[in-house]
């Protein structure tokens, strides 16, 4: 294959950071010397202009019925538009078809529903915007949902949980391609960070949604956050806020984009932190105070958020602030 052939799907009311995030950095590895190098085209149904949710119009390059294969990479972008394209069965049949003739298969933020839709995710983990997960999950069981990371690759099918995580997911293709020299002079010259790993959560909880609306589970995130040390399994939280774990997990997806599990193992390292930072307790000390079963566990699920040791993360702390 002499270039990379990448189609970027686009519907009304696309996010024009969903596209942008993917073209821009395809765009720069090609300045950069990429070989092959990239051939990115917007793709439309009937080849129309593209309206985005921000207000803007793009142009189409491709219409999608005339486009045949082979492609390098397929991407479907999200918007708030996602819900009435993942109704146009014509859409979805254009992305069937053009993902059996792809190499690889991507969707942006809420582009996930429109493959979910095509059944292009049934029986695999994805993962979406935040907001969405809950309603992506609901709305196809035969799709594990997993709001947590910036993305997720599972073999030729992959998906990023929305917006600048795009930008992580095509870094990781540029890397896969052409190595991560190239993936790193891309980042340097977008100056973002290279490279977010799939796994980092897409919100901490000092700086994400606000507290939720709903009243159980706004409890239960006061139960947690009062009560890092205590039991937290899925059973006690549940029988303590006298709901199922199942309507637990459900409403905790839909209000806080993460599961019960998921939202405790985050507060837990979030304390566990700060401690770090602002106090001089040993690391067993933190773990006990953070409902760590050991300071072994702290250290495994610290690695798994920050990329470093706790110890490593104190150091590091101390000499930028020294």
């Amino acid at each position: 294959m002499n270039e990379r052939l990448t189609i970027v799907i686009g519907y009304p009311q696309s996010e024009l950071l969903d596209i942008a995030s993917v073209t821009t950095p395809l765009y720069m590895a090609n300045l950069l010397g990429a070989a092959p190098p990239y051939r990115t085209r917007l793709a439309t149904s009937g080849g129309r202009p593209l309206p985005c949710d921000s207000g803007l119009t793009l142009e189409s390059q491709e219409a999608l019925e005339h486009i045949t294969g082979p492609l390098d990479t397929l991407v479907v972008s999200g918007g708030i538009g996602h819900e009435i394209s993942a109704g146009n069965p014509v859409l979805l049949a254009h992305i069937r078809r053009l993902a059996a003739v792809s190499r690889r298969v991507a969707s942006v933020c809420t582009g996930a529903t429109l493959l979910a839709a095509a059944g292009l995710l049934d029986g695999r983990r994805a993962t979406t915007h935040w907001r969405y997960a809950g309603t992506l999950a609901a709305h196809h069981p035969n799709v594990t949902v997993d709001p947590g990371p910036l993305y997720i690759r599972e073999g030729h099918v992959s998906t990023a949980a929305g917006v600048t995580s795009a930008l992580d997911l095509t870094l990781s293709f540029i890397e896969e391609d052409h190595g991560p020299h190239l993936a790193r002079i891309v980042a340097r010259g977008l100056v973002t960070y290279l490279q977010r790993p799939g796994d980092q959560a897409q919100i901490s909880m000092f700086v994400g949604a606000p507290p939720p609306e709903h009243p159980l589970i706004r409890q239960m995130v006061d139960h947690i956050v009062n009560g890092l040390d205590s039991d937290l399994s899925p059973t006690t939280l549940a029988a303590q806020l006298n709901v199922s774990e199942r309507h637990l997990t459900r409403l905790s997806l839909e209000h806080l984009g993460q599961t019960p599990g998921r939202f405790i193992r985050q507060a837990r390292t979030r304390a566990a932190e700060q401690l770090l930072v602002s106090s001089s307790l040993s690391v067993a000390d933190i773990a006990a105070r953070c409902g760590f079963g050991s300071a072994e566990s702290l250290r495994r699920l610290f690695i798994a958020e920050f990329g470093t040791s706790p110890t490593r993360y104190r150091q590091a702390r101390a000499k930028r602030s020294g």
